[in-house]
């Protein structure tokens, strides 16, 4: 089997059909949703932007990043520090501003730590994730653990994002292009070469490729796509704190692009849903008897996810795909045996 199929990347038909609906029931959304559920869905697809920015590591490229969430925070902070305090900031200048700055303490951090591999790269990523964490934490000049409110959302010029449903067709634009832009880079020669990397990184820097330069260009391109999704994550909720940057919110991004499937970043969408979905759902669970279940929805999400990896391989995803072959299969059948 090759590395592409055993990973998803070439989405099969029926997978793209899937899809586009999908994105179609996105965009109608709003025209039967209320408020708090068009708010939620943005979220959602905040979170998605956030998941595919990991799924380039660790999908893509096969680096395990415990630390990813402290590019998403910075950037939410960014928009914070750099929102005055008496009237709007303008989008077209802080949105590059926040994106930059998590771009650039990925370069730097990146630096260090993909020298490093396998447990290393975990373990290093996470203690600089942690080492940020504490900078906004312990320091009260940079709001300390209350965090900061962002007062107003930024002024987009033509179109005023305070609108829930501007904002909610905004960050599904943005949803949109970064799906466009990665599955384009994925198919591109510097997203073979990442491939290439995850599959066999001695190989492919036996064969003359410089696999220090391309992992940080991911990583640092990877930071950049996650301070976009922090961005919209402060804006869309006007508040950021230091739990933005925690090692708790790096593990749910990555437990997205495993429950969705990783490699292929339409899975890092669909898995990004489902987390936020089965979450709120775990956790309105009843009390049954002196048991409240709703308590205890980390157990549950845990089981759920062990569940998915055991016997769906590739993700939620990849059950889709295998599903739509078993069926595709009968119906193939019937169609030889009238021609015969």
């Amino acid at each position: 089997m090759s590395a592409a199929k055993a990973n998803l990347e070439a989405l099969p038909r029926t997978l793209q059909a899937v899809l586009a609906l999908a994105f179609l029931a996105l965009a109608l959304f709003p025209a039967i949703g209320t408020d708090f559920y068009v708010q939620s869905v943005a979220r959602m697809m905040i979170l998605a932007i956030f998941a595919m920015s990991l799924d380039l590591l660790l999908g893509v490229t096969g680096l395990v990043s415990l630390g990813h969430a402290a590019f998403f925070g910075l950037a939410g902070y960014a928009l914070a520090f750099l929102t005055p305090a008496g009237e709007p900031a303008s989008l077209w200048w802080t949105l590059p501003a926040a994106v930059a700055a998590s771009a650039l303490a990925a370069l730097v951090i990146g630096f260090f730590v993909v020298r490093t591999h396998g447990i290393y790269f975990i373990m290093v990523t996470m203690a600089f994730a942690q080492m940020v964490y504490y900078v906004f934490f312990d320091n009260k000049a940079l709001g300390g653990s209350d965090g900061i409110y962002v007062n107003f959302k930024p002024d987009a010029g033509f179109f005023d994002l305070d609108n829930k449903l501007v904002f909610y067709y905004f960050t599904l634009a943005m949803l949109l292009l970064v799906y466009a832009f990665l599955r384009r880079l994925l198919w591109s020669p510097f997203g073979r070469v990442l491939a290439g990397i995850r599959v066999n990184e001695h190989r492919m820097r036996a064969m003359g490729y410089g696999t220090f330069g391309y992992k940080l260009a991911a990583f640092t391109l990877a930071g950049g796509l996650a301070g976009l999704a922090g961005y919209l994550f402060a804006a869309q909720g006007g508040y950021v704190n230091p739990e933005l940057m925690g090692f708790h919110t790096s593990a749910h991004a990555i437990m997205m692009v495993i429950l969705g499937g990783m490699g292929n970043f339409a899975g890092a969408i669909v898995g990004a849903f489902a987390f936020e979905y089965l979450l709120h759902w775990f956790k309105d669970l009843p009390t049954v008897g002196a048991f409240n279940l709703g308590k205890h929805w980390q157990l549950w999400m845990g089981l759920f996810i062990v569940l998915v990896v055991v016997f769906a391989r590739g993700g939620l995803l990849g059950a889709i795909e295998r599903l739509s072959r078993r069926k595709e299969r009968p119906a193939a059948a019937a169609e030889e045996e009238r021609a015969a």
